[in-house]
């Protein structure tokens, strides 16, 4: 039998507390990490945070993306660790990293800087009048910040996970790449991709994975597969 492995996160994201129990009661021990994002927050995404961690010993990866000034994110950031939750996100700006920091202060919860979204390329970062680079380029320069500011881990593409943990900041921290698709599984929103094992063996310490496992006819069976996938042997001889 396959067992959990904490570095596949699952993305719960679907619509309320109900469907999440569900799904975490059919994926049963082949999980034990979660991520709860902002679609679920008004459908009872804290008291689902609440329920898995308490009751069903689960870690927690709460996607907030915090963005706001300094004080609004520390206060947030605040209330949010008193739910001993195991990671949070925030936008990458340093300001915003800081204050989260502050307000984790005390808690186990990991601070986990988002530097470019994997649904954007250039021309998005075009519209939104970033400066001029190559996404990559940009990623890297961000996690950077992210990582000197303070950031316990970032958020980036899997295609970006290799030039990032090279970065010197990287040393000790986390590299989290949502946009994993399983080979063969669709692209859905997602630009910036890679497969379970190449993320892996790029350096990533955790995937997130969503769509190909809630979407699957056997959520348990889909998970046990990105399971094996992550411990191929493309993944271990990439690490060794």
């Amino acid at each position: 039998m396959t067992l959990a492995d904490d570095r596949l996160i699952v993305a719960l994201d679907v619509p309320n507390i109900l469907d999440g129990l569900e799904l975490t009661r059919q994926i049963g021990d082949a999980a034990s990490f979660y991520k709860i994002g902002l679609g679920m927050l008004t459908g009872g995404g804290l008291a689902l945070a609440n329920e898995l961690k308490q009751e069903h010993g689960k870690r927690i990866f709460l996607d907030m993306k915090l963005f706001d000034i300094g004080a609004t994110v520390e206060a947030a950031v605040r209330g949010l660790a008193q739910f001993d939750l195991d990671f949070l996100t925030v936008h990458g700006d340093p300001h915003v990293v800081r204050a989260a920091k502050e307000g984790a202060k005390g808690k186990d919860l990991k601070i986990l800087a988002v530097t470019v979204l994997t649904s954007l390329d250039r021309a998005d970062l075009d519209a939104s009048l970033y400066k001029a680079g190559s996404v990559a380029e940009i990623g890297l320069e961000r996690a950077d910040n992210a990582f000197n500011a303070g950031a316990d881990g970032i958020i980036c593409s899997p295609q970006e996970a290799a030039a990032i943990r090279a970065l010197p900041s990287s040393k000790g921290k986390l590299i989290v790449t949502p946009g994993v698709r399983p080979v063969g599984a669709a692209l859905g929103d997602q630009k910036r991709v890679a497969t379970p094992a190449q993320a892996i063996a790029d350096g990533a310490d955790h995937i997130v994975v969503g769509r190909p496992i809630w979407t699957h006819q056997d959520p348990r069976a889909a998970t046990r597969m990105i399971v094996a996938e992550m411990n191929s042997a493309q993944a271990i001889r990439a690490n060794g």
